[in-house]
């Protein structure tokens, strides 16, 4: 049986991604928190915002200490989403 495979669309993408945080907003507002989603961000966006080329070298930073527990929320309801405060913690280098 082949599998069927649908190409996707940038805008397509966009659309996904843009209703994705919008649910996550409602549902944190929901219950009674408010995040700015331009401070707080997913690990993989982070990478992208600072240039990490890994998401397991921020993961292990968050592991180590090194993004304080405080720039750290975990999001059960979004199965377990980890959103950081988007600060640079570690020179590149």
């Amino acid at each position: 049986m082949e599998a069927v495979t649908k190409e996707v669309t940038t805008r397509e993408v966009i659309d996904r991604a843009k209703s994705t945080i919008e649910k996550a907003e409602r549902l944190l507002k929901d219950r009674g928190v408010e995040y700015d989603l331009g401070e707080w961000i997913t690990i993989k966006k982070y990478c992208e915002r600072f240039g990490i080329k890994s998401e397991s070298m921020v993961t292990n930073w968050i592991r180590r200490g090194v993004i304080p527990p405080e720039n750290i929320h975990i999001v059960e309801e979004l199965n377990g989403l980890r959103l950081i405060k988007a600060v640079l913690y570690k020179e590149q280098q």
